[in-house]
């Protein structure tokens, strides 16, 4: 019997448990456990119930139980900027309120008060974004005082499913830079932000990297899924754990990661905090091995999912892509726009922009996603050609990861706008980045390096030609 690890990836609008394991000397995936997510409206406040996810990630594990294929390990992965505060007897305070409620409305404002916004992207190199952990927490500061006073802990969201797994509490690197707290240079929380800003210094956790042991499963836990096995931590931000997935060990690597979010950069050994990094509006998060993922994060496939779900959700996502393939429309939305951050009705935002900027008005399904590829498309050229401008490498390809990469039509246009090949695959790019980390951890592969090898061979990867 081969050894078995439990990849939880959750996404803004779904999850799933995929067990990993090595056959023939290649990555076998196999899905047991899938589960819907979103967003809850309680009271207007737009929040994860977070305890049905945990059932979730329970109800999984079970699965694994009854298949006979015990994981060695489980790691979970989920969004970036998201988190829970925690009383002195662990108990919540408030909601797990999530990035696309409008809380943190006007808390930049409050944040630049304190620290000028080009001091804190020389401080941190985080792209602005009003939902980031920084503005989040000020919005908590301002609105309920009681709750950053009473905090003992503050974990982002999978470090407090990871907490709930085996008791202990940490931080991951990855998952901590997405909140604009974090200092590149030491990897570690900028506690003199932190003062700063009037937070409560006490609730943050000890950072620690990807591969990281956090323990074993609670009792509790053991009694519930039937067994025991390793909490291990992945990079817990997803996109970091896509990174890990791309099917190249070459030293200059264009990728995107494709998904509710388009995340396009490339790997960095320092992050780039210079003013003109900010001005194009890119960012460094953290990945493996200390790495930094410099990238832009793009509104992504959230437009076409609302559009979809909103006149069609029966379609599937290739049939659409077939659709919009044959539309002769012209018109191109701004994806970076913050219209389309969380509108009340995404057809009608993306109308408006068009007839606001007296373009052609998509009125047919096949024609708003069509204006929305391209739109995508056009930005994927104009972000690369900032990186490449600003970093001072020339990129001969684009590595297209994750759910994306099955949009034929979106990397057809990538390929063409951007004037270079792409390389579609693998899709479960998140997933396996997760798994790779535990089966490095374990001593399934020595390295990185030798991890992607792996993935090359295993998955198939399309390439589209300019």
């Amino acid at each position: 019997m081969g050894k078995y690890f439990l990849a939880i990836d959750i996404g803004a609008s779904s999850g799933r448990h995929i067990l990993g394991s090595l056959e023939n000397g290649k990555i076998v995936l196999e899905e047991v456990h899938r589960f819907w997510n979103g967003m809850d409206d309680i009271d207007g406040t737009l929040c994860w119930d977070v305890d049905r996810l945990f059932k979730e990630i329970i109800e999984g594990m079970k699965k694994c139980r009854e298949i006979g294929k015990i994981p060695e390990s489980v790691g979970i992965d989920t969004w970036g900027v998201d988190f829970v505060l925690l009383d002195k007897d662990d108990k919540m305070l408030g909601q797990a309120v999530g990035y696309r409620d409008h809380r943190t409305d006007g808390m930049d404002e409050e944040v630049y008060k304190i620290i000028k916004e080009d001091d804190l992207y020389a401080r941190t190199g985080i792209q602005k974004a009003i939902f980031n952990t920084i503005y989040q927490l000020m919005a908590v500061k301002k609105q309920h005082p009681e709750y950053m006073e009473k905090a003992a802990s503050m974990l982002m969201i999978p470090d407090y499913f990871h907490y709930k797994l085996c008791g202990n509490k940490v931080q991951e690197y990855s998952e901590a830079t997405t909140g604009q707290l974090v200092d590149p240079a030491t990897k570690d929380w900028d506690y003199g932000l932190i003062e700063m800003l009037g937070f409560n210094k006490e609730m943050f956790q000890k950072m620690y990297m990807p591969g990281a042991v956090v323990g074993n499963l609670t009792d509790e836990v053991k009694e519930k899924v039937g067994y025991d096995c390793q909490v291990v931590l992945p990079p817990t931000h997803d996109t970091a754990s896509a990174v890990m997935a791309v099917p190249s060990n070459d030293e200059n690597v264009c990728y995107i990661s494709s998904g509710t979010w388009s995340l396009m950069g490339v790997e960095r050994d320092e992050a780039n905090c210079s003013m003109m990094s900010k001005e194009a509006n890119l960012t460094n998060e953290g990945g493996y091995e200390g790495k930094i993922t410099y990238l832009a994060n793009i509104m992504g496939l959230w437009m076409i999912q609302s559009v979809r779900n909103k006149l069609a959700p029966e379609m599937s996502y290739g049939e659409l892509c077939e659709q919009a393939s044959r539309e002769k429309i012209d018109s191109i939305v701004d994806c970076q726009d913050e219209r389309f951050l969380s509108p009340d009705d995404m057809v009608t935002a993306i109308q408006d922009y068009c007839r606001e900027t007296s373009q052609t008005v998509p009125e047919t399904l096949p024609e708003l996603a069509s204006v929305v590829y391209n739109s995508l498309a056009k930005c994927y050229m104009e972000k690369l050609q900032e990186i490449e401008k600003i970093v001072g490498v020339k990129y001969d390809r684009i590595h297209i990861i994750g759910g994306g990469s099955n949009a034929v039509y979106l990397n057809e246009l990538t390929a063409k706008y951007t004037g270079v090949p792409v390389y579609a695959g693998p899709g479960e790019a998140t997933a396996i980045g997760n798994i790779l980390t535990q089966m490095i951890q374990s001593g399934e592969f020595a390295d990185l390096k030798q991890a992607r090898e792996c993935v090359a061979k295993s998955f198939e990867i399309k390439i589209y030609q300019v």
